[in-house]
């Protein structure tokens, strides 16, 4: 197993590698702004309160003015704001800022004489924030403290759950989340170092939700820049220590709900002249650790470590340095089924990860910066197995490292935001994969499904373990150019990205990125079109094994007759989206955001699911067509309430045939080989709505409904699941007579409420009491699916968390 301190020594010396060729590096993807505050004579307001604040997202930063009047914010995402300064004697400021790069940007603010004023008009500027007409897709962002006040599932662990609230994404078992239509293929960009891992409880250690501070999700038109996996982008800023005004502070939590799940935290943040820190560390474990198999929660516990440490550096006025430390490790049980479970079935599963990220921001001038950045990500994988594993045993070891360089250059001239750069990633991977059929009734030879090529690793007819070991690397070269050109009503994206891939396949492909938006003032609306073309290479998890020659021989007869015989390995996808979009506000007080997109993509995505166990093999498809609608409405925060409703819907169907994967056992790869087919992203609607009302006294309550009308299922037959003791009291959750099969639609109420506790408008403590389901409904994510397997929604589940600030 790989240690903390073995992964540091085995990062560090890679990224001191990365660092000889460049200066360490950061590619920052958050704004500064600084200026002073002055009065009408142009002398300085010392102490004058200055906040910053958008009222869709709910971000809001708030500082006080030194005794010069200068201020300064940092860490900020790119969107507009509303930024206000106000003291007392002088009349309240306002006005409107664009932050679009992380040029850093200088507005002075001057107070009138409260005695001069001659009019009493001190109306905020955010009615005109309810639109952002510099989106050309759809983008969407969410902070800290909407994430801490959200009603999640009790035991959430990753930050998908908190982007389900945006639509575009169909909900899946253990944390998974099919963006538009989607597997996965979703990359994670972590203060500047992206993860393509697929981030899920079951396959990887997910984002730890206590450390973000903002998240910025792109789902449509999405920037040249960014490139790998890009169904969707999730740019993650960490918390940081600057701007708490303390050399010490933070918080500890503790919790603890049903099924013996309990979790602790701990955090610290700080600054002292140019030094800047964050960190925490946290641990949780649960008896449900995994969504469950079956109706009886069998043999499903679990637990989970993660610490995150930032420090950030500012020298002088020009530079900006900053070490990020990421690691997580999970131990758990793999959930069985009633028949696993009385054969004393004990398979464990094992995650490790680890990260480390050098970063450097250069600013050159007044109106552009260059970033770099180095960073290198370790991540592993463990399966072990027991003596009662049926109907097959497996053994699994891999580790998959990723090491980046990012560089960039941004300036700011007149009405362009400019930004370039190249990009280097080298991803070295180690497979180690066995197993052995120990049923005698699977894969009989009479059977109808009989695959011949598994007889010799039948253990109950004489044969030995299928053994799979191998070692490869990749390499992926890039280059882009994006500039932001804003003239009049009228904002254009003009993005273009190169990626030349290097593996088991070689592949290049260049990738214009367009997008248009048009703002009509006179009733608030922003219209935007824009078009893709994207260029997604393969999971790197099991790649090796799924291209292997060894795992086609296993292949059933009818896919191997697809393939004509032949090893088909697996290449990137060829993507081509198209969207339109509309912002619209509505009188004064709601944003709405609607969209239709279509995609169309060669050798599509996906994964196979290894028997309900976390080892996924990466599989393509011949293509995909995706159809889509999505809306959104926000109404801000107003007299301490809030609410967004969230509209999603998606018709994907894929065209076979099959490359890669390993499909013991599943019958359904034969049926769908046979022409197109609704894949088990497709959903018809999906709805959430959030709520949220607190009081100045310091109460609050989320409530979370979400709708969904059921993602596809294997198309089983009624007759033998009936038969079947392990599925068929599940009957009665899914609909295999429709077509396409379907889980049933169902409706999951989340609940949190809780009081905060302030002395001097300081934060003391925090008592939040949470139920999920709160109707106890019994529902299935997925049933019998070759892609996901079964597993249920989490029953009614009450916690309680207590946090204290110091």
């Amino acid at each position: 197993m790989l240690t903390i301190v073995n992964m540091i020594r085995l990062l560090g010396i890679k990224l001191i590698l990365f660092i000889t060729v460049s200066p360490p590096a950061f590619p920052q993807s958050t704004a500064s702004l600084s200026g002073r505050v002055l009065d009408p004579s142009g002398a300085a307001i010392p102490h004058a309160i200055i906040t910053l604040s958008n009222p869709i997202s709910g971000f809001a930063k708030r500082t006080q003015a030194a005794l010069d009047g200068s201020y300064s914010f940092s860490n900020l995402p790119l969107q507009s704001y509303e930024l206000a300064a106000e003291h007392r004697g002088f009349v309240k400021s306002r006005r409107t800022v664009a932050l679009r790069s992380n040029v850093p940007l200088q507005q002075d603010l001057t107070l009138t004489l409260d005695s001069d004023r001659t009019t009493v008009d001190v109306r905020s500027t955010q009615d005109g924030l309810l639109v952002d007409p510099a989106d050309t897709g759809t983008r969407a962002q969410i902070n800290q403290s909407d994430i801490e006040r959200l009603s999640l599932q009790v035991g959430n662990r990753g930050l998908e759950a908190a982007l389900l609230t945006f639509p575009g994404f169909s909900q899946n078992a253990n944390g998974a989340i099919h963006p538009r239509g989607a597997h996965n293929q979703m990359t994670f960009v972590v203060d500047g170092m992206p993860i393509s891992d697929q981030l899920t409880g079951a396959f990887a250690n997910a984002v730890d939700p206590s450390i973000v501070q903002t998240v910025e999700l792109f789902t449509g038109n999405i920037p040249a820049e960014y490139g790998n996996k890009v169904s969707a982008v999730a740019n993650v800023t960490t918390r940081a220590g600057a701007g708490v005004g303390r050399v010490l502070g933070g918080t500890f939590m503790v919790s603890a709900a049903e099924f013996d799940t309990a979790s602790t935290m701990a955090q610290i943040s700080g600054e002292k002249g140019k030094l800047s820190y964050s960190a925490s560390l946290s641990a949780m474990k649960s008896n449900r650790y995994l969504d469950q198999v079956s109706l009886d929660n069998l043999h499903n516990g679990g637990n989970l470590e993660r610490a995150f440490t930032r420090v950030d550096y500012q020298p002088n006025g020009r530079d900006v340095f900053r070490f990020h430390f990421m690691a997580g490790r999970s131990s758990f049980q793999l959930a069985n089924l009633r028949s696993q479970h009385a054969n004393g079935m004990d398979q464990r599963q094992g995650l490790q990860d680890g990260s480390l990220m050098l970063g450097w921001v250069r600013t050159l001038s007044p109106r552009s910066t260059f970033d770099l950045t180095a960073s290198a990500r370790t991540a592993e994988a463990t399966l072990s197995p027991s003596l009662g594993d049926t109907p097959v045993t497996a053994e699994q070891r891999r580790r998959l490292t990723t090491l980046t360089l990012w560089n960039r250059y941004n300036t700011i001239q007149g009405a362009h935001t400019f930004k370039a750069g190249f990009d280097y990633q080298y991803f070295p991977l180690q497979e180690r994969f066995q197993f052995a059929i120990t049923d005698p009734s699977f894969n009989h030879p009479l059977s109808d499904t009989y695959i011949e090529t598994l007889l010799p690793h039948d253990l109950t007819r004489g044969g030995s373990p299928f053994q799979f070991s191998r070692r490869g690397a990749g390499a992926l070269y890039t280059g882009f150019l994006q500039d932001n050109i804003k003239f009049g009503r009228w904002q254009l994206a003009l993005g273009l990205r190169y990626d030349n891939y290097r593996f088991l396949v070689n592949g290049n492909q260049m990738q214009p990125r367009i997008g248009v938006s048009y703002h009509l003032r006179e009733t608030n609306t922003v219209f935007r079109a824009s078009y893709n073309r994207t260029y997604q290479t393969p999971p790197n998890e099991n790649l090796l094994l799924s291209s292997s020659v060894e795992a086609s021989r296993l292949a059933s007869p009818v896919v191997r007759a697809a393939l004509g015989g032949a090893v088909s390995l697996i290449r990137p996808e060829r993507q081509n989206f198209f969207e339109l979009g509309l912002q619209q506000a509505l009188a004064g007080r709601f944003s709405v955001n609607a969209s239709f997109y279509h995609k169309n993509a060669r050798d599509q995505q996906d994964n196979d699911n290894f028997f309900n166990t976390g080892i996924i093999f990466p599989m393509t498809l011949a293509g995909i067509r995706v159809n889509g609608v999505e809306g959104r409405v926000v109404f801000p925060q107003w007299r301490g309430f809030s609410t967004t409703l969230s509209l999603t819907h998606a018709r994907a169907i894929s065209t076979p045939p099959f490359t890669g994967g390993l499909f013991l056992g599943s019958t359904a790869v034969d049926a769908l080989s046979a022409g197109p087919f609704v894949i088990d992203h497709d959903q018809k609607l999906s709805l959430q709505n959030v709520a949220q009302y607190s009081t100045r006294k310091g109460y609050f309550v989320t409530v979370t409904t979400r709708y969904d009308s059921g993602l596809v299922t294997n198309p089983s037959d009624p007759a033998e699941v009936a038969a079947d003791p392990d599925y068929s009291d599940l009957l009665p959750y899914v609909n295999l007579l429709s077509a396409p099969p379907r889980t049933r639609p169902r409706t999951i109420v989340d609940i949190a409420t809780g009081y905060e506790h302030k002395r001097n408008d300081r934060k003391l403590w925090e008592l939040t009491l949470q139920t999920s389901n709160l109707t106890n409904r019994t529902a299935l994510f997925n049933f019998q699916s070759l892609f996901v397997g079964t597993r249920l929604v989490q029953p009614r589940t009450v916690g309680v968390r207590l946090k204290w600030f110091f």
